[in-house]
């Protein structure tokens, strides 16, 4: 097996050149048999410590990215981003506090009913999903939260979102919501749900090279 530096300096050049955030199980995929990945991710994150780029784990995989406090140098070079209207942001608010939750069942929480574009808007940009089926009449979608909402937000896992307490002062949750309420696993299945048909896909990496054979 490969010298602790050398497994290091591999998940360094992987991190590097992948084109999203990576997992510890794509990064052991790639390196040799035994290497130790969480020790190699641990020491590269305090190599990075306090750099202008740093390592971050968003939804339970790694990337590289500017440090937050050299944020305001990429504000030229970045696109404005989209914004989402109140609605939009409630709906948000809804699906990641009480997912995976229906269409109906957000028109219930919110008190109004949404237009049919609320949704499309936040599937379109990628910040929920199809989670399943509601084994109910009808068979209703249920929506969750993606990978790309705690990439966006830069949370680790939905564990780290703002407290209950917040939310509900904000107006965002549910003020009747059961005293057993708590933040949801969203690998978690529910009996009364089936699975949507998501197909896993393989990391994908930036090519920066040229190879020998090309002229």
């Amino acid at each position: 097996m490969s010298g602790t530096a050398e497994i290091e300096r591999m998940i360094e050049a992987l991190l590097f050149a992948a084109a999203e955030p990576l997992g510890a199980a794509d990064l052991a995929q790639r390196l040799p048999e035994g290497a130790d990945v969480d020790a190699g991710l641990e020491a590269l994150r305090s190599l990075y410590a306090g750099r202008g780029v740093t390592l971050a784990e968003v939804a339970g995989r790694w990337r590289f990215q500017t440090a937050p406090d050299l944020a305001f140098l990429m504000t030229r070079e970045r696109e404005a981003p989209r914004r989402l209207s109140r609605a939009a942001q409630e709906t948000l608010a809804i699906v990641a506090y009480h997912q995976p939750v229906t269409r109906a069942e957000i028109d219930q929480i919110r008190g109004v009913q949404a237009s049919r574009g609320t949704l499309d808007v936040l599937l379109e940009i990628g910040l929920i999903r199809p989670r399943g089926r509601r084994r109910t009449p009808g068979r209703p979608v249920a929506y969750a939260t993606s990978d790309a909402f705690l990439e966006h937000f830069g949370l680790a896992s939905l564990s780290d979102l703002p407290g209950v307490a917040e939310m509900k002062a904000a107006g965002l949750l549910d003020l009747d919501l059961s005293a057993d309420f708590s933040i949801p696993d969203p690998g978690a299945s529910r009996p009364d749900e089936t699975a949507a048909d998501d197909e896993p896909t393989s990391p994908q990496f930036h090519t920066d090279y040229l190879g020998d054979d090309v002229v």
